[in-house]
C-alpha cells in the first residue's frame, strides 16, 4: 500500500514539476499529501471511503 502512495505521489506531483528549491518541492509535496491524496481519495483499507468521510463517521 505504501508503494502505491509513493508511486501516485511521484506520478501526479514530483515527476511533472521542476522545483527551484528543495523547500519548494517539500512544500508542494506536503500540500499534495494534506490537500488531495488523504482527504479526497477513497481507500480500500477504509472500505472505499475517503479518510475525511471515515473521520466524520467515526466522530458520530
Amino acid at each position: 500500500m505504501v508503494e502505491t502512495v509513493f508511486k501516485t505521489l511521484k506520478t501526479e506531483r514530483a515527476w511533472r514539476t521542476m522545483f527551484e528549491t528543495r523547500q519548494d518541492a517539500e512544500q508542494a509535496i506536503g500540500h499534495y499529501i494534506d490537500g488531495f491524496y488523504n482527504p479526497v481519495r477513497r481507500h480500500s483499507a477504509l472500505d472505499f471511503t475517503s479518510p475525511a468521510q471515515f473521520e466524520k463517521m467515526a466522530a458520530n
